[in-house]
C-alpha cells in the first residue's frame, strides 16, 4: 500500500471519528437534559448550550492532536521552521524547500507574514513523513538584497533521521560585518 493511500485511509478514519464523537456527545447531552427535568430553573438552555459548545471545542482540539499523531508519527516526522532577523539587508519574497532533491514546499510571503517574522515569529514551513536515514535539505530564499537587487540564495543541510521526530530551522540573519544576509539551516 502506498504512503498516500495510508494517509488517505488515516484521514478518513479521523474524520469519521470526529463525526461519531460529536454525534455521541450531542446524543448524550440530549439524554442528560431530558433526564434532568427536576433541575433548578436558573439553569437555562443558553447556559447548557454554552457548556456543550465548550465540550465540542475541547473534543475538536483533542481530535486535531490525534489526527496529527496518526498522519505524522514521530518515527517518520520531520518539521521545518523559518525564523528571520531584523531584515535590513534582505526582504523576503518566497522560500522553496527541497528534501532529497524533491520540491516539498514553496511559500510566497505577504507583508503581514514578513512583519510577524521580523517581530520574532517562527513559521512552521513544512511538516512531512520521511524514512529513517540520511537526507539532504535545501532551501532557496528569494527576495531583494542590499541596494534593492534581486536576490536568490540557498542553504543546505545533510541530516540523519532517527526514530525520533526531527526538527530543523531555517534562519535569515543580518550580518552587519558583511552587510549582507546570512542563511543558515540547523537541527533543533
Amino acid at each position: 500500500m502506498s504512503l498516500y493511500s495510508e494517509k488517505a485511509t488515516k484521514i478518513n478514519i479521523v474524520h469519521w471519528s470526529k463525526f461519531l464523537f460529536v454525534g455521541l456527545l450531542l446524543s448524550i447531552s440530549l439524554m442528560v437534559n431530558a433526564q434532568q427535568d427536576d433541575q433548578p430553573a436558573n439553569s437555562t438552555v443558553a447556559e447548557q448550550l454554552q457548556q456543550l459548545r465548550k465540550e465540542v471545542v475541547a473534543l475538536n482540539r483533542d481530535l486535531f492532536v490525534l489526527e496529527e499523531d496518526l498522519l505524522f508519527p514521530s518515527s517518520t516526522q520531520i518539521v521545518v521552521y523559518l525564523s528571520m532577523d531584523v531584515g535590513t539587508y534582505f526582504n523576503l519574497d518566497a522560500v522553496e524547500l527541497q528534501i532529497d532533491d524533491k520540491v516539498v514546499s514553496y511559500h510566497l510571503y505577504t507583508e503581514k507574514q514578513i512583519q510577524a517574522l521580523f517581530k520574532g515569529g517562527v513559521q512552521k514551513l513544512h511538516i512531512d513523513n520521511i524514512g529513517q536515514g540520511e537526507h539532504q535539505l535545501s532551501a532557496f530564499f528569494i527576495g531583494k538584497g542590499p541596494q534593492d537587487r534581486e536576490y536568490k540564495r540557498a542553504t543546505s543541510l545533510t541530516f540523519t533521521k532517527t526514530a525520533d521526530a526531527k526538527s530543523l530551522e531555517l534562519s535569515i540573519i543580518d550580518s552587519s560585518v558583511k552587510q549582507q544576509p546570512v542563511f543558515e539551516a540547523v537541527e533543533l
